[in-house]
This record gives C-alpha cells, structure tokens and sequence, in this order.
C-alpha cells in the first residue's frame, strides 16, 4: 500500500515516495532500538551528486540508522522523514529504478554511508548496500564504504571486483563499556577482527578514528592495535552542535564528571587548547613509530603492505571547499559514522 505523502528534502535530495513495509510498524512493543520502525521508500536516485570534498557523489542505501549513536551529525536527518521515533529508532529503506548506464560513473568517487551506515543490521535482510554494488560492477567507480559493521565480509566477492576500493571503520575507543554507552553497532573487537579479514584478503581499509573524545578516546592505543592491518588513519575530534549536544554533556557530568571543566573549555568557550597540544602529541609519536602523519590529505600513495599514513582532519571545518582544488588541502566531511 503506497502512501501518498511526499518528504520534505535537504538541498541534493530526492523527494521519497513511501511504501508501507510488513516488517515495520507491526514490530513487538519495547526497545525501539531493538526493533526499529522499518519502512521501504521508492527514490529516484541512490547515488547524488555532493559538495564533499573527498569524494564526487554521496550513497546512502538507507534513511536512519540503526546504530542510534549518542553523538550521530546524521541525527538531522529526522526532520525530513515524518518519522515520530527518534533518531536511531527507524530505518527508511530505499529501492530505486536500475542504474542506466553505470559506466558514466567511472573513474568518479563514490562514498558509501555518508549519513547512514550501509551495513546497519537490516541490509543483512534487504541487501540494499549489495544491490548496487551489483549494478556498479565493471563501471569503473572508485568507492569507499564507511561502516561500523562487520557485515561488510559477506561481500568480500564483490569488494574484490572494484580496484582500490577502500573499507573504513569507526573506532573511537578500545574500552568496550564506553562504547556501549555511546552505540549499539557490534564491538570494538568485532569492527577489528573485520578490518583485519578484509586486509589479509587484500582489500584496502582505513581506521577511522573519530569522533575523538577529550579525556577518553586514547588515539596511540588504537594505532598501535591496527597499524598492522589498515593502509589509512583517519583522525577526526568530536564536533558537539544541535541537540546531541546535550546529551553528550550529560553524559560527561554524570559519568565522568572530572572532565566536565574540559569539555566546558573545549565546546562551551570554543577553546583550540586540547586539539593544538593532541596533534602534536600525535605528531611525535608518529615520528616515534616511523608513521607518515600528514593534514587534511588521504591521497598519499602507499604500497599495500607499508605501514599506514595518520590523516589528521581536527581542523577541517576551517577548509573552504574553494581550497579543495589541489589534493593536499582537502578534507574529509564532517559526520560520526
């Protein structure tokens, strides 16, 4: 049964025409993370044109995410979709027309989960995400796909097939427990354990580390555990706006009270002190691990098997896209996946 309302949409965006989903609003009462309000949308496009620096068009297989991250960018999403459930707690799924001649996309970069994870639980029902990787084959695109999910190994045979295709995934923490509190995707151990399948497959992947929490996230720790199995350290601090703001400043004075004073200095008087004294913390130690460390730039080229280069983007929402015409000035786009 077709709904006959369209969405509201952010510049770029295709209006959705909805389609009630058997598996969505029937869900059992309780944890609305646990079961998701699920709706299947007809789109135009899956593949839109955006002003990223990194990459030519943005592809997001879904609307929401199910992750319900504390600190999602993503989360503005929601108003645009008329779902009454908070952000985390519904998942548009999108079917669009088949791709005309995908060829016309070759030699373009294409980036997976810009504002969704493509491989949140439910692609392992409605393989979205690996649908159009099927309609890409032989097109030419260079594609990176951003996930907190080990979901992505069950297309191994496809990654294979797109040359130089890079896997990155969101690791902020080595410590479990905060995670817990911060996501509901699959552990640190598991995003971990997938890295390192798809490096010993020959598949390139990036660590992002990102968002990085004052106080908390321990940004050595974590290249230290995956500098042997990614060719890119994506560095990226944690960015507090909009109503996720808030919740994460609650968290802080509740559970780690002791850095609430930083967190004041650091997003409340807009203070550089933190991120400034990190990076060159960052500095030497990559320096004392024999680690390439460069700003705002991930197209340095390495052998598959060198050891990883440190990108750090803390500063990139002072880039002006204008400055993104040579490589070496361009920065990643500014969302937590």
């Amino acid at each position: 049964m077709k709904l006959k309302f369209q969405t509201g949409c952010p510049s770029g965006s295709e209006p959705a025409q909805y389609i009630a989903s058997p598996t969505g609003h029937n869900r059992p009462e309780g944890n609305s993370m646990a079961y998701p309000a699920v709706r299947e949308i007809q789109v135009k496009s899956v593949i839109a044109k955006t002003d990223i620096p990194v990459c030519d068009y943005a592809v997001n297989p879904y609307v929401g995410c199910t992750h319900g991250c504390q600190y999602c960018y993503a989360s503005f999403m929601k108003r645009f979709t008329h779902h009454p459930e908070p952000w985390g707690a519904f998942l548009d799924v999108k079917y669009w027309p088949a791709i005309k001649r995908p060829e016309r996309y070759a030699g373009k970069e294409l980036f997976f989960g810009t504002v969704t994870d493509p491989y949140n639980p439910q692609e392992e029902r409605y393989r979205r995400t690996r649908s159009l990787l099927e309609q890409l084959l032989g097109s030419g695109v260079k594609i990176t796909i951003q996930t907190k999910s080990d979901l992505v190994l069950r297309d191994i045979d496809l990654l294979h097939a797109f040359p130089g295709l890079r896997v990155g995934f969101s690791i902020n923490t080595l410590d479990e427990s905060f995670r817990a509190d911060m996501d509901h995707a699959v552990s640190i151990q598991r995003r971990l354990s997938a890295m390192e399948a798809l490096h010993d497959a020959g598949v390139r992947t990036t660590c992002f580390i990102s968002p990085i929490f004052p106080g908390l996230t321990d940004v050595p720790a974590i290249i230290d555990r995956v500098k042997n199995q990614c060719q890119l350290v994506w560095l990226e601090n944690l960015n507090l706006r909009g109503s996720y703001k808030a919740v994460i400043f609650s968290y802080i004075r509740e559970r780690r009270p002791e850095l609430a004073g930083l967190y004041e200095e650091i997003y409340s008087r807009g203070s550089h002190l933190y991120w400034e004294s990190l990076d060159q913390r960052l500095r030497v130690y990559a320096a004392n691990s024999g680690l390439d460390y460069v700003i705002n730039n991930d197209r340095v080229q390495r052998p598959f098997d060198a050891p990883p280069v440190i990108v750090n983007y803390f500063y990139h929402e002072q880039i002006k896209k204008s400055a993104c015409k040579r490589p070496r000035n361009c920065q990643l786009p500014h969302f937590h996946v």
